[in-house]
């Protein structure tokens, strides 16, 4: 029954971790219902007033017997209308695809549930899916875009990753690392009701700088940096203009003031802020801010899911010795690490730095425990092997994590477990 209970699969638990797998297709089909909607919205509120036009024309065609302008009303209304089904037409057949993805991944998620056992074999199967989702997810959030492509073609998983959004997210924030807004913009133009409510709820959670997180504004700013740079007569007009069209309406008036003090100072001076300011570094915060835009609009985790998957297991197997300062490299002949310790290894040792230590609810303790002066406790058998590994000289000790430091063997004390 214990050993039931070991293997038993609980699906709740893991699909905590591929919660972002439905929101990504959601978010999806809500942006392009509310594009849809507002088609419709503003093509109904021009062919309402048309159509009154047109049979007010209509009227006064009986009596002149001039009936062009009322013709030529009506095929303005017909070009319009032909125009919104085309833009219909083509919403639906994203809808369509996203339904289709959308089903896909629940279904692959429901199959979780049909699974008894962390043993089956089919769990196995599973997790290998799960395992290319993730590494496809971490090939697009490095920029490794046609690497992920091929890789889901392969596994045939094209339709549980998110490929061709993450694509065009890294397309955008590469554009702005080489110094141009205008992708950026028309981003924010195509998710100006998102970012809206997304700036309302930075203000309504009250965050220190709210101006820092606003995305179009930022970009906005760059604009005018760039039009100030230049020192032009001309450019300094129009970018006193620009100025006045998108940075005066800000709701952090110190916003407007700190960019109008741009034109009191040049692109070489030492004050701050406009030094900031005028900084090439802005370009790639622009991008890492666009991205954390990009992902929080979308409701995706900030960092990849490889990471947050693999931290779970790291955490389980972090020991205090895996960071220790003194712990010596696994390739020396006299190393105390293990070169089987993930934990240890040059690729996961970083990532592993800020996850806890593993919690044992088990203690092993070893034969004839001993302290040493530094605190730390060994098996004594133990302990003079080490010691032997790091040639210490006969009648004395070394603490095999704090190897610069020698004691003499009388200076061990034996520990009792109480």
């Amino acid at each position: 029954m214990a050993e039931f209970s070991t293997t038993k699969l609980n699906a709740e638990q893991h699909l905590l971790l591929d919660q972002p797998l439905l929101r990504m297709p959601y978010e999806l089909a809500r942006k392009n219902f509310k594009t849809a909607q507002r088609y419709v919205e503003r093509e109904q509120t021009f062919v309402t007033k048309e159509l009154k036009n047109a049979a007010n024309g209509a009227a006064q065609a009986a009596t002149t017997g001039d009936a062009s302008a009322t013709q030529a009303q009506l095929d303005t209304m017909i070009n319009r209308m032909q125009t919104l089904k085309r833009k219909l037409e083509t919403l639906h057949t994203e809808e369509t695809t996203i339904h289709k993805a959308t089903k896909t991944r629940i279904q692959h998620l429901d199959d979780l549930y049909g699974i008894p056992s962390l043993a089956d074999v089919k769990y196995d199967e599973w997790s290998k899916v799960r395992l290319d989702r993730l590494l496809v997810d971490y090939l697009l959030r490095s920029g490794y875009g046609d690497s992920a492509k091929a890789l889901a073609k392969e596994k045939g998983i094209e339709e549980l990753v998110d490929v061709d959004a993450f694509v065009q997210c890294e397309r955008i924030a590469e554009s702005l690392r080489r110094g141009r807004c205008q992708e950026a913009l028309a981003w924010c133009g195509d998710n100006k009701q998102g970012l809206k409510k997304l700036e309302a709820r930075y203000l309504f959670e009250e965050v220190a700088n709210p101006w820092t997180s606003n995305l179009e504004f930022e970009l906005r700013l760059q604009q005018y940096v760039e039009m100030v740079r230049t020192g032009t007569t001309q450019k300094l007009q129009e970018a006193t203009q620009h100025a006045r069209k998108y940075l005066a309406s800000h709701s952090d008036t110190k916003y407007a003031i700190r960019a109008a003090g741009l034109l009191a100072f040049p692109p070489d001076t030492p004050a701050e802020p406009y030094k900031t300011l005028y900084s090439t570094d802005r370009w790639p915060k622009l991008a890492e801010l666009f991205i954390k835009t990009h992902n929080t609009l979308y409701s995706l985790p900030p960092n990849p899911l490889l990471h947050i998957a693999l931290s779970a297991g790291l955490s389980a197997l972090k020991t205090p010795s895996c960071h220790s300062q003194y712990a010596s490299s696994s390739s020396n002949a006299n190393s105390t690490s293990t070169s089987v310790c993930p934990i240890c290894s040059t690729e996961l040792n970083e990532l592993a730095r800020n996850v806890p230590y593993a919690h044992h609810t088990k203690s092993f303790v070893e034969n004839d425990p001993v302290v040493l002066p530094t605190g730390r406790i060994y098996g004594r058998a133990r302990l003079m092997e080490m010691n032997a590994k790091l040639g210490t000289p006969k009648g004395f000790v070394k603490d095999p994590m704090v190897p610069n430091l020698i004691y003499e063997e009388s200076q061990l004390k034996k520990v009792f477990i109480s």
